[in-house]
């Protein structure tokens, strides 16, 4: 049965954030140490990661996974993509580029970004290999069928995705009815709720809540949280079928 893992479950500036005094006690708590937004795809042959955090290194290390066999990219601002060189040790290690799904618009950013990754360069000098391709309607990778679809973040697409049971939302602040049309019958629901206070770009907890019960999915898991939440007292007051995601989450899918 393939496996969902949130590998980050914090906003763009990650939690804690840089220049701010927390309480001791918030700071005790391991599920209020968020890293930035991504997700890992355990198929029955491979798997998917989805997105590049500042961070992806040590949040995949930190799960023990060696093997990526494809990624996708959601989007293209920095907490989503700032990862990406740390994939050159798999394309040392396999001798291949690594495949990567997004949509041609991010494409061009990833160029721009990393522009040595389409460099030649001398043998002995190891920089990421990108294979870039148009992410399609319906993705196999790892033995898994993964359907996608865009939503909207403010002005900006981002990919979605559902695989069985599973679907994963992040960066949200609108979702189109062609999208959630592909959200019935859910088991789980990953989706965005940055703050308490209302975001353009972003659902706020009490848009989030609503948009959950709306889809009606058995569990809800909000992800890409601020440190507005402190994570046992937040989920003590949420709705039944509504919780925190927290990084290292694993969900049988």
């Amino acid at each position: 049965m393939p496996e969902a893992i949130i590998l980050g479950s914090g906003t763009s500036n990650g939690v804690p954030s840089l220049g701010i005094r927390y309480r001791p006690e918030f700071l005790a708590n391991p599920k209020n140490h968020r890293t930035r937004s991504s997700l890992m795809l355990l198929g029955p042959t491979g798997n998917l990661l989805v997105d590049c955090a500042p961070e992806m290194r040590l949040q995949v290390t930190g799960q023990g996974i060696t093997e990526i066999e494809a990624v996708v990219i959601t989007h293209t601002h920095a907490d989503h993509v700032m990862g990406m060189d740390d994939l050159r040790s798999i394309c040392m290690r396999t001798g291949q580029a690594v495949v990567v799904y997004t949509l041609e618009r991010y494409a061009q950013d990833i160029r721009r970004i990393y522009p040595y990754a389409f460099m030649d360069f001398p043998p002995g000098i190891m920089v990421p290999r990108f294979d870039i391709r148009e992410i399609p309607d319906e993705l196999h990778v790892g033995g898994m069928e993964i359907q996608t679809f865009l939503v909207d973040h403010g002005t900006t697409p981002v990919i979605g995705l559902r695989v069985n049971g599973f679907a994963y939302i992040t960066d949200v602040s609108f979702i189109p009815p062609a999208a959630e049309a592909k959200l019935n019958d859910l088991d789980y629901l990953v989706l965005d709720a940055v703050r308490y206070k209302h975001h353009p770009n972003h659902l706020s907890m009490s848009e989030a809540i609503i948009v959950a019960q709306r889809i009606g999915a058995k569990k809800t898991y909000l992800t890409h949280l601020s440190d507005d939440y402190d994570h046992d007292k937040v989920n003590a007051e949420l709705p039944d079928g509504i919780e925190l995601a927290y990084d290292g989450l694993r969900l049988a899918i």
